[in-house]
């Protein structure tokens, strides 16, 4: 069975959305016929790296709000990711377009280390404060998890995996996509938002079951 998820790395609730995914995939009988498959989804393609702006002071200027809502609404996806186990050090966060980042991604998926990279981007966006448009730290990364240096280089340094990424864009259009995460679970239910545990659990039964009946 087949779980289809798309997410952008600079999303606070994507990376929230897949612990608690993951959480419910751990209970679920079934978690080793699982395969997930994530998908790219830029939500601001014209953001400019700015690793020398404040994060708050940019948020507060793209959504047009005041600077006590916006660390009110920091407070709360911290107080989220907490529940769900994570660690969120969003005064450390750098404002990144995640660009690249989603060629990694791409890459990684053809070498079967698409969960892997994915894990690894949060990490560095959320909880260590790295730059996720940064060469040398995708390069550390995909370095940490066995890929082959020359081959990620090549990757950064050209449009190798564009398509894919436009064809991961198309695709969330066709379906209706407007925020992420989204899931899509055996090509039939969809979830959005980052959801209970127990949520995901529920539409993961419901789909394993449709799927050995028919």
């Amino acid at each position: 069975m087949k779980v289809d998820i798309w997410s952008d790395i600079r999303c606070p609730f994507c990376y929230i959305g897949k612990r608690k995914f993951e959480q419910a995939l751990e209970k679920f009988e079934n978690k080793d016929d699982v395969e997930v498959i994530w998908h790219s989804f830029q939500l601001d393609p014209n953001l400019k790296t700015q690793p020398e702006v404040d994060l708050i002071d940019y948020f507060t200027k793209a959504k047009g709000i005041s600077r006590e809502q916006a660390i009110q609404m920091f407070s709360r996806a911290k107080e989220m990711a907490v529940e769900s186990g994570l660690e969120f050090n969003m005064d450390s966060m750098i404002v990144a377009n995640s660009y690249n980042s989603h060629q990694l991604l791409q890459f990684a998926k053809s070498k079967g280390l698409g969960n892997d990279v994915k894990e690894a981007l949060f990490e560095a966006q959320f909880t260590e404060g790295k730059n996720i448009d940064d060469r040398q730290t995708l390069l550390d990364i995909a370095a940490g998890l066995g890929l082959d240096k020359t081959e990620t280089e090549e990757v950064l340094d050209s449009e190798k995996f564009a398509y894919q990424l436009k064809q991961d864009e198309m695709a969330a259009k066709n379906i209706g996509v407007q925020g992420v995460p989204f899931f899509v679970f055996n090509k039939k239910y969809a979830v959005s938002g980052a959801q209970s545990p127990e949520t995901f659990l529920e539409v993961l039964e419901k789909s394993w079951e449709e799927r050995t009946a028919s």
